[in-house]
């Protein structure tokens, strides 16, 4: 039965290895720890060094088997590790994996934990959700601890007198340095923690300096196109300044030499000059009471003999101006030109250079009406009134033929206020003046 036995395996493996079957020890299931796939879900972790994690590996929380480890494969740089864990595990999104051993010389496991404290008040880092399948853990939130060998080679390096001999000759050193300086050690220290105080206290303003600094820099980053044009066109103004670097020289030398010889007068003329300003302040005083009148008065002084209004009107030695006659038809009697009576059209008559032959009655005037005897002009001297009458001007009946020749323009009534020559009286006529 045995031999029966033994030739069956012996058939099987040789089978095996003639069909060309793949053998892999870590299919092979070990006892315990073991995650069903329904009642789990998968992750993932990325370490800078995996070290000795295999599949099969455990995956503990508070050292409580949770899960194991499914696979380690290479991304790039660094070693992705599938872990398959429980669906009851409850850890937060950013939670955190290491490496760790079970003892000293005992097998790896992936520790999961939340995240650490960020203060001491407790606080725990803020998360936004559940960690549930398909996360992946960064390598920033994952870690390893010290292997053996590394703590061995470290302590051995320190027992063969690699580093306790450069602490004896740092200590020897420091003691040469602080002997019989002790006091000034201790004043230092103090000032220095006088100084880390009000740093201390002054970090707000700091940061708020750092970061002003930060914005300052972003603006410069953001304009470095603009700054760059601004330095290349005053490239030719630098090249000029520094061509004519000797005639500055020059020029700021005669300068302070200008200044030496001001103050040596400002010295010398210091009493007269307050004597002045002292003598001045009345006039200023005058200048200041005089108020509103006085930039009239100033603009007035700068145009004499002109107004300021002939400005635009004299252009050299010549002038444009124009003249606005106004002609008032109104009744002789009443200061106008429209002849009403036959008095009012010998008196405009007598105002011609035909005046010799306007007198009263004369030819002239009477053939006129003979011809026109129907205009109101050549009416009888008493329907009306004569026009002597009505003006209020004396003087011969129009019967006399050859009374003397009075003013050539009726003068103003007596009640106008005043009289004139016969020029006066003529302008005054023509330009629509008349008696009140």
């Amino acid at each position: 039965m045995r031999s029966f036995r033994a030739c069956a395996v012996a058939v099987m493996t040789s089978a095996l290895f003639v069909s060309g079957c793949s053998f892999d020890i870590y299919d092979v299931p070990l006892p315990g720890n073991k995650v069903s796939a329904d009642n789990s879900f998968e992750i993932s972790a990325d370490f800078a060094d995996a070290l000795n994690v295999v599949p099969r590996s455990s995956v503990l929380v508070a050292d409580v088997p949770v899960g194991q480890v499914e696979s380690v494969t290479r991304v790039g740089w660094r070693a992705r590790v599938k872990m398959r864990i429980r669906k009851d595990v409850v850890l937060p999104d950013n939670a955190e994996a290491e490496i760790r051993q079970t003892s000293l010389l005992g097998e790896k496991f992936v520790e999961l934990s939340a995240p650490p404290p960020v203060s001491d008040s407790g606080a725990i880092e803020a998360s936004t959700g559940r960690l549930g399948s398909g996360d992946v853990i960064p390598m920033d939130s994952t870690g390893r601890n010290p292997e053996v060998e590394e703590v061995l080679g470290a302590l051995s390096y320190l027992l063969s007198g690699g580093g306790v001999g450069q602490l004896q000759t740092i200590t020897s050193e420091l003691n040469e340095i602080m002997e019989g300086r002790t006091g000034e050690i201790r004043g230092v220290l103090n000032k220095l923690n006088t100084f880390v105080g009000m740093l201390d206290t002054q970090r707000g303003d700091i940061v708020q300096a750092l970061e002003s600094v930060n914005g300052l820099s972003k603006t410069l980053v953001a304009e470095k196109d603009t700054i760059g044009e601004a330095i290349e066109a005053a490239a030719p103004a630098i090249t000029v300044l520094r061509d004519q670097h000797d005639e500055l020289v020059g020029v700021l030398t005669e300068l302070d030499k200008l200044g030496e010889v001001g103050t040596r007068v400002v010295d010398k003329i210091k009493d007269d000059l307050v004597a002045e300003l002292g003598h001045l302040e009345p006039v200023l005083r005058e200048l200041a009471d005089t108020g509103d009148s006085l930039v009239p008065g100033a603009v007035a002084a700068a145009s004499y003999p002109f107004p300021i209004d002939a400005a635009d009107t004299i252009r050299g030695d010549f002038a444009n101006v124009v003249f606005k006659m106004q002609f008032k038809l109104t009744p002789i009697s009443e200061g106008g030109l429209l002849p009403t009576t036959l008095d009012d059209l010998t008196t405009l008559c007598r105002a011609t250079p035909a005046a010799p032959i306007c007198a009263p009655g004369g030819d002239a005037v009477e053939q006129f009406c003979k011809v026109l005897a129907s205009l109101p002009l050549c009416a009888a001297p008493g329907a009306a009134g004569t026009g002597q009458a009505q003006l209020g001007v004396p003087g011969p009946t129009p019967t006399d033929p050859l009374a003397p020749v009075e003013p050539l323009l009726p003068r103003p009534s007596q009640g106008s206020g005043g009289g004139g020559s016969p020029v006066d009286q003529l302008l005054r006529g023509l330009l629509g003046g008349g008696s009140s």
